[in-house]
Order: C-alpha cells, then structure tokens, then sequence
C-alpha cells in the first residue's frame, strides 16, 4: 500500500512541474533572470506551492503519525548555520545554471533527452562527494 501511495504522489508531484513549466529549463531561467528579460510567470507556481506547504506543514505539526500510520518526523533543526547557507547556494547556483531543480530534472527524465540526464548525473555524483566528505569527517571526530 505504501509503495502504491508513493508512486501516486510521485506521478502527481511530476504532473505539476510539468503542468506548471517547472520542468522547461528556458522558463525557470528567464524566471530567475532579474536583471534581464524577467518572466514572471513561475511566481504564481512558487507562491501556490508555498501557500499549500505552509497548510500542510500546519497540519503536519499537530499530527503524531503520517495518514500512513507511520510516525511524523519533521526537520527540528531551526538554525541557519554555514552548512545551510552553503547548501544553498550550491542549490542556488546549479538552479541558475542548468534551469533544472531536482523535481523537475528526475520529472524531465521521461522526456528522453539528454539535459536532465547531465543534470541528474551530475546531482548524484554531488550527492556522493557530499556523502564521502561527511563520512571522511565522522571518522576525524571519532578519530579526535
């Protein structure tokens, strides 16, 4: 049952980046480009998207389990740190370059061309180099 629930939120999370022009690397581009020829139009996605996660982050905090059954875990961190402000930039900047976020590239990958493939090789060979540095600095703290 669970796999079934996450592979029907998992096609409509992809339908809505699609359906919104998440996944059209020119559009996000022109949408980030605010010292050029600004396109607007992703704004009204982003706030939607903002204003449905504000409810369900709400609603969220007050349950104990997932409508699953399974127990609610949400981030407790709070704090704005160096690793935050890092990550996101990083974030940030491969956004600004391919046009693509993770949702969209791995939506995008259906489409069979070549872009999202580049893009999400290279989020996963980010994802280990990240992994190996936070392995290699666990085993220094062990080590200290």
């Amino acid at each position: 049952m669970h796999l079934i629930v996450a592979a029907f939120v998992g096609l409509l999370f992809g339908i809505g980046l699609i359906v919104s022009g998440m996944t059209d690397p020119a559009r996000v581009i022109g949408f980030l480009d605010l010292a050029g020829a600004w396109n607007p139009s992703l704004a009204l996605v982003m706030a939607g998207a903002i204003a449905i996660g504000a409810v369900a982050f709400r609603v969220a905090g007050a349950r104990t389990d997932s409508l699953l059954g399974h127990p609610m875990r949400l981030p407790a961190a709070s704090a704005i740190d160096r690793r935050l402000v890092l990550g996101s930039l990083v974030f940030g900047a491969g956004w600004g370059l391919a046009g693509f976020c993770p949702g969209p590239a791995l939506a995008s990958l259906a489409a069979g061309s070549v872009k999202p493939l580049i893009f999400t090789a290279a989020m996963v060979a980010g994802m280990g180099v990240f992994e190996l540095f936070e392995r290699l600095a666990a085993r220094r703290s062990q080590a200290a």
